[in-house]
């Protein structure tokens, strides 16, 4: 059985794909001339995009990373050791 925790996860990540298609979609139509090509200008709208959809992914994947992640789960470190052990030869 698929945790709850993955199910957020699957939900938003393909939430954010289909926003990312539906926005290119949307490009290629708006943007698109006669011969099935597309303009310079749509052409950095679909840059434009892409870059939206990294800066997405990375937004969602930080956010997901603290609200899924449960402190027993042992993936936090709060030891002092890290922090002496850090820029010593």
């Amino acid at each position: 059985m698929v945790e709850r925790e993955q199910l957020v996860e699957i939900a938003v990540s393909v939430g954010s794909v289909v926003l990312m298609i539906a926005a290119m979609v949307y490009v290629g139509s708006a943007y698109g001339t006669e011969t099935s090509t597309l303009s310079p200008e749509g052409g950095q709208m679909l840059v434009g995009v892409i870059i939206g959809f990294i800066l997405l992914m990375t937004v969602v994947g930080i956010a997901l990373a603290y609200t899924v992640n449960d402190p027993e789960d042992g993936l936090e470190s709060n030891d002092d050791d890290d922090v002496d052990a850090q820029g010593t030869f």
